[in-house]
């Protein structure tokens, strides 16, 4: 049953993608749906791009493993929104097109300095969100299919280079709005299970079995021993009271250092009230020195900032025919994301207590906790998490497809394409970043989903949002600016990323503490700097080339 069930979502998808393909013949049908989506479909559409394996996936596994601050992902994610809503969402559509591309340059008679530095942008945002997109992909068809990560990647890497290279816009569009859809109403009802179950353990969880998959150098998820609250159905706020007053346990298996598994240490008693509290995987929240605070503190701003600063979100406001529709489109999106986001709190706490989950792998704990209610919510579940990494990863292609079929060939290069011709150009790059995406999903298999996001969001706010922003808002901007900033923001940020901890960790093998920068985040350092860089350089220039309206 689970097979079949897969199985029909992934040929259902193919099947609707092939049949809108009919009417995707046009630059302007493959990249922006005709600019003809009505606002409610693109405000579900904008959720199901957004809702990501991260949300779904990552912050989930994250709650589970370490409470509350798996929800501060949520939060910052929601909150960006806020700019999307207030600052970008109807300027973008005015002044766009196709691509980011075109919105930063329609004010400078379309600089090919400014479309060569987004579309470079617009390529390494797109990659590093694709990265996490993979990595969920691969751990969720393990359980389901019992394939190998790496098989798991390179099957939503062949659907979904399908599903792009096939239709472009329209079926992502359509794509993206049955999976958010779904995905909220499906993780509604496994709420609801959850607050019927209580705050209990699943029947027949086997606690050695349990901690004994713990690795190397980690920590055991929380382990529920003692719940003094009703064992039965509870409501929302009763679900939380209890939760706070339950004990849970932890052990911890010291790093390896021999052929042999080292031993484990504990049990840690920890109050539920404690893992309501932030602090459980951000240790720097509660740290007495300043630079370990500053790690938090920059990626917030980086998920406030980054948010309507992603390429793939960015060009959803061109399926629309007017700002108008541009407008109500983003509190459609705002208020499905909120209501999703709201409902992670309760499925990671609700894994968290089940016991129902892989010490290996946090992604996967919101389907191993519907696995707790049966076969057939598992294959559910799985089933649209598929789907979910399915809508982000098309709308991700696209944009990086447009970026090099309209921006670098056309623009930058002077390629003046048939609408045909641009289309081919565009399918082509689709198939290459597909391929790129799938080899980077399989080497960063070992990390957390909604980390490797955090990454993407932190070059996309330094890099895309203060060009965004200035353009529209600062009327002494200039071309040079623009380039200007963007490059600063995009290397400085890809170099702090790459210099920090958590990348001399698992992608050097090095020890973190020989990380160069002091905090593994760069957004409270590298957006102001690419701010302060757009304006002195647009002061320098600004009497050479005045900005024309």
């Amino acid at each position: 049953m689970t097979i079949a069930i897969f199985l029909f979502f992934v040929f259902f998808t193919l099947g609707l993608s092939w049949w809108l393909g009919r009417r995707a013949k046009t630059a302007s049908g493959y990249f922006a749906a005709h600019g003809q989506v009505g606002w409610f479909v693109n405000g579900i559409a904008f959720a199901g791009d957004y809702l990501s394996a991260a949300s779904f996936l990552g912050i989930c596994g994250m709650i589970a493993f370490y409470g509350y601050d798996g929800f501060l992902y949520s939060i910052g994610f929601l909150a960006g929104w806020v700019v999307a809503l207030f600052v970008i969402a109807e300027p973008i559509r005015k002044l766009g097109k196709f691509t980011f591309a075109d919105a930063l340059s329609a004010k400078f008679s379309n600089s090919r300095g400014i479309t060569l530095a987004a579309a470079i942008s617009t390529l390494i945002v797109s990659v590093f969100y694709l990265i996490p997109q993979m990595v969920g992909a691969g751990s969720l068809i393990k359980p389901l299919l019992g394939l190998e990560h790496h098989w798991g990647v390179l099957l939503v890497g062949s659907v979904v280079i399908t599903i792009v290279v096939t239709a472009g816009m329209v079926s992502t569009t359509w794509v993206q709005f049955i999976k958010g859809s779904m995905l909220v109403v499906f993780c509604a009802i496994l709420v609801v299970a959850i607050l019927a179950n209580g705050v209990r353990k699943i029947d027949g969880f086997d606690k050695n079995a349990f901690i004994e998959n713990t690795p190397p150098g980690k920590k055991s998820p929380p382990i529920l021993v003692n719940n003094p609250g009703p064992d039965g159905a509870v409501g929302p706020l009763e679900y939380i009271r209890t939760f706070s007053d339950s004990t849970f346990e932890q052990y911890s298996r010291p790093a390896k250092t021999t052929d042999r598994l080292p031993e484990l240490t504990g049990p840690t008693v920890v109050q539920g009230s404690s893992l309501l509290l932030p602090g459980g995987y951000f240790s720097g929240v509660r740290s007495e020195k300043w630079i370990d605070r500053m790690d938090f503190v920059s990626l917030m701003l980086a998920l406030f900032c980054g948010t309507a600063a992603l390429p793939h979100i960015l060009i959803r406001y061109y399926t629309v025919k007017d700002p108008t529709a541009a407008r109500k489109s983003t509190v459609v999106g705002i208020m499905s994301i909120g209501f999703f986001y709201l409902l992670t709190l309760y499925i990671g706490l609700g894994a968290m207590v089940s016991g129902n989950t892989d010490p290996r792998d946090s992604n996967m704990s919101a389907p191993l906790l519907a696995k707790v209610f049966g076969a057939f919510p598992f294959a559910l579940i799985s089933a649209i998490a598929f789907t979910t990494v399915l809508g982000t990863v098309s709308g991700l292609i696209l944009a990086a497809s447009g970026a090099v079929a309209h921006d670098l060939i056309e623009v930058v290069g002077k390629r003046k394409l048939k609408d045909h011709a641009k289309v081919g150009a565009a399918k082509v790059a689709a198939l290459t970043v597909g391929v790129i995406a799938v080899i980077l999903g399989i080497l960063f298999k070992d990390f957390n989903a909604s980390f490797l996001v955090g990454w993407a969001f932190n070059i996309a706010a330094s890099a895309n949002l203060p060009a965004i922003v200035m353009i529209l808002f600062w009327k002494g901007t200039t071309r040079q600016g623009v380039i200007a900033s963007i490059l600063t923001g995009l290397i400085t940020s890809l170099a702090w990323l790459l210099l920090s901890g958590p990348a001399f960790k698992e992608i050097y093998k090095l020890n973190p503490a020989d990380a160069i920068v002091p905090f593994s985040q760069p957004g409270l350092v590298t957006i102001p700097l690419a701010f302060i860089t757009l304006i002195i350089v647009s002061h320098l220039t600004r009497r050479r080339e005045p900005i024309t309206n």
